[in-house]
């Protein structure tokens, strides 16, 4: 059916304005000055919950930031509903620069690298001595992410009721690495806890492991309460808790000592991302020996002027073993 006679003119016609409007789109965006700066806590089907004045706050990205994603342990600034009350929403509108980041890939052929935690001080690696059996390349792989990524590793073995240390802090004593080792009855009886606290004092520390060496149950017997706080909070707005490690969640250590993040269980830890020439950083020992190295020198080869500035006595040979131990992971699987 016509709407208009047969003879209609052009000025008789009904048009429709254009959606996206006249006005030319602009570059600028608002500078918030105002906004209010948090810190990421968990992330949870594009939620993210963000501690702002000692509020627990729910906030979703705004749309100015693109694809760029704010992770656990970002500091953010926010702007909107800050009170924290149910059924509230924050705005993301900015993520200040990041001090360090730990990444990883699903394998070593995967080109997109996920950053699992931001400024994060310190990396706890998690191993049990038994049940299951340590992975050392797998521990090997996480001390490459946190000497690339900025972070200070920490070595936490789990189950010495089952198995001793020995074989596991020989392997790893050249590193220097500071580590604590637990048994099942300390973590009951809190002396474990108290161990590892002193290790965590005044840092932001991020705990990894795969499944099953106790990782978890180390982080609840250090931060008890605090874990049920905020996964309650995240469970009364999505309607859907998740109280199982599946994605990383932020929690402070009691009397300001600190942030412990407890990751989700690893399978794998690619290093795809990883440049080789960044590991040497964490040899200050071995690095004043690199500035005869050929270009691009992968510091296993035949000319590498290690070699020599080891020979010359000025560092331990087990270090440069160490080194070349690390920087040949990416070549191996977890489970060489």
């Amino acid at each position: 059916m016509r709407r208009y006679g047969k003879h209609t003119d052009e000025d008789d016609i009904r048009s429709r304005p254009n959606r996206k409007g006249t006005r030319p789109r602009t570059h600028i965006r608002p500078a918030h000055e105002d906004a209010a700066e948090g810190m990421v806590l968990t992330v949870d089907r594009g939620r993210l919950t963000c501690l702002v004045d000692g509020r627990i706050v729910m906030a979703m990205k705004a749309r100015e930031l693109g694809r760029k994603a704010a992770v656990v342990g970002d500091r953010v600034a926010l702007v909107g509903d800050l009170s924290g009350k149910k059924d509230t929403l924050a705005r993301i509108v900015r993520i200040e620069p990041r001090t360090s980041v730990l990444r990883r890939t699903a394998d070593d052929d995967d080109p997109y690298e996920r950053v699992v935690v931001a400024n994060a001080d310190q990396l706890a690696i998690v191993t049990a001595l038994a049940d299951p059996e340590p992975r050392p390349r797998l521990i090997d792989r996480a001390l490459v992410a946190a000497y690339d990524g900025g972070l200070t590793p920490l070595l936490v073995m789990t189950k010495s009721d089952l198995a001793p240390p020995d074989k596991l802090l020989e392997l790893y004593g050249d590193l220097d690495i500071p580590h604590v080792v637990t048994s099942r009855e300390e973590l009951q009886n809190g002396d474990a806890s108290v161990r590892v606290r002193e290790q965590l004092r005044g840092r932001v520390t991020a705990f990894v492991g795969h499944s099953g060496v106790g990782k978890t149950t180390l982080v609840n017997a250090l931060v008890p309460e605090e874990r049920r706080r905020v996964t309650g909070h995240v469970n009364a707005v999505t309607g859907r808790g998740r109280h199982t490690t599946t994605s990383a969640l932020a929690l402070p250590l009691s009397d300001d000592e600190g942030w412990v993040i407890d990751t989700p269980g690893i399978r794998s830890f690619g290093l795809a991302h990883i440049d080789p020439s960044r590991v040497i950083h964490a040899f200050p020992d071995l690095e004043p020996g690199t500035a005869n190295c050929p270009r691009a020198c992968s510091h296993d080869e035949p000319d590498c002027a290690l070699d020599e500035w080891v020979a010359e006595g000025h560092a331990d040979p087990a270090r440069l073993y160490s080194l070349r131990r690390l920087l040949a992971t990416r070549e191996r699987t977890e489970g060489d």
